[in-house]
């Protein structure tokens, strides 16, 4: 465990790392989902459809977004 915090903290990219990353990003993509879709549509459709809605489309935009920031940073 020390040497992927290790490898994560001095910026080396590996595999375990990489994965750890995308997992971070996906539990962060589902947690602004739901808090998007409660503040855009809570009122309208209901807190607890919107949050669901926003987690399932929350991840869309955030993981792509993880795997080219992990691309470029393997590039550098």
């Amino acid at each position: 465990m020390q040497d992927i915090y290790n490898a994560l903290t001095t910026g080396n990219i590996t595999l375990t790392g990489s994965l750890i990353l995308l997992l971070i990003a996906l539990i962060a993509g589902l947690l602004g989902g739901a808090i998007g879709g409660i503040l855009v549509g809570g009122k309208h459709m209901g807190n607890e459809l919107a949050a669901m809605m926003g987690s399932f489309f929350g991840p869309i935009a955030a993981v792509p977004g993880a795997i080219a920031g992990l691309i470029i940073l393997a590039f550098i």
